[in-house]
């Protein structure tokens, strides 16, 4: 596995950029690196006891951290192709944008209007919740997924609460909003993906043909729509998010859809279960948004997708950062939200 680790960086004041949206800096075919750090307001010193931590206590296979459009540093191969787990439904959010825009998705669309059902049927109560509710994982439908990894065994009892009023990590939500897209739109998630964001923000490394959904179809007949990305372009999309869907001269997505999906539907202190609530994140249209009293400083605004085994996209828009991370999953080890919580926190106190 090729190893750099470089840490060098822009000039900033006060972690705002001093130009406008015209001005700001993308990556052509490949990203360029930061030449300079003595000026840029960080401590080289500083940064690069990042890098035992790196080796010593972390699992990651893959990093990369953006300023001001370039990078900053890196790790690991952050060429390679693998697996991301829930970071596909932040990136799902995305997509949703320009067809909610021009009208091809009604998000107030129900259940029973689009025709979704699930193998033993839904509930009356449950086909009532809308795709809007779906995105933002307030369907109230608690129907087995197709995979696991989220909260459905902390789910209250099927049919007890009424769309919209609840909050539930829940996968058949996500799936089915895969489904309800590609319903709706008559693309193949992937499609979309290829078409309407990895060509047009230049992506290095995407392949089409490694995308494919998973999920026991006996369970649920909406597959799990995991996606193949590197890490590079896994900074592609949240430096995307950061310039507010656009790219250089072009709105990729929406930008009050781009805003509006990384605003929080559900505060912190409404999270469930119990043992979430009150803690540093709340919930937007499928991307998980810092709240509460640890949203300040250099998290005010701050945002993430966040996936199992250690993928994460964090952007820090009062620092002009993205960070991608990973850990994948063929890796067979994992890298949790503490532990990169205080890599994070190494690089941020590393400015002056």
């Amino acid at each position: 596995m090729r190893i750099q680790f470089i840490f060098v960086l822009l000039c900033l004041f006060q972690g705002f950029p001093l130009i406008g949206q015209d001005a700001y800096i993308y990556p052509g075919s490949s990203w360029d690196y930061h030449q300079e750090s003595i000026d840029a307001g960080y401590n080289d010193d500083k940064l690069i006891k990042a890098l035992p931590y790196l080796r010593d206590s972390m699992n990651t296979t893959g990093l990369v951290i953006v300023v001001g459009g370039k990078i900053l540093g890196d790790f690991g191969d952050i060429e390679e192709l693998s697996y991301l787990a829930s970071c596909r439904k932040s990136i799902l959010a995305m997509l949703y944008g320009k067809y909610v825009e021009d009208g091809t998705i009604n998000l107030d669309l129900n259940l029973k209007q689009l025709g979704i059902n699930d193998i033993d049927g839904l509930l009356p109560t449950e086909l009532n919740a809308t795709v809007d509710q779906l995105i933002t994982a307030r369907s109230g439908v608690y129907h087995p997924a197709s995979n696991a990894g989220d909260n459905l065994a902390d789910a209250p009892e099927r049919g007890s609460q009424i769309p919209g009023t609840y909050y539930l990590y829940n996968n058949w939500d996500f799936n089915a909003a895969g489904g309800a897209f590609e319903q709706l739109t008559g693309k193949n998630i992937y499609d979309a993906l290829e078409q309407d964001l990895a060509i047009p923000i230049g992506m290095e490394d995407f392949d089409r043909l490694a995308q494919h959904k998973s999920g026991n179809t006996k369970r649920s007949r909406y597959q799990a729509y995991h996606i193949w990305l590197s890490t590079r372009d896994m900074a592609r999309i949240g430096y995307l998010m950061l310039r507010h869907g656009r790219w250089k001269d072009t709105q990729i997505i929406p930008k009050n859809w781009a805003k509006k999906i990384v605003s929080v539907v559900t505060p912190s202190e409404d999270m469930n279960p119990t043992r979430i609530k009150n803690g540093e994140f709340g919930y937007g249209y499928m991307w998980w948004v810092w709240d509460g009293p640890e949203a300040v400083g250099p998290f005010e605004g701050a945002y993430s997708a966040r996936g199992a085994y250690g993928q994460y996209i964090t952007v820090l828009p009062k620092l002009d950062m993205v960070i991608a991370h990973k850990t994948k999953a063929e890796y067979r080890r994992r890298t949790g939200w503490p532990e990169y919580k205080k890599l994070m926190d190494i690089i941020i106190s590393a400015k002056n």
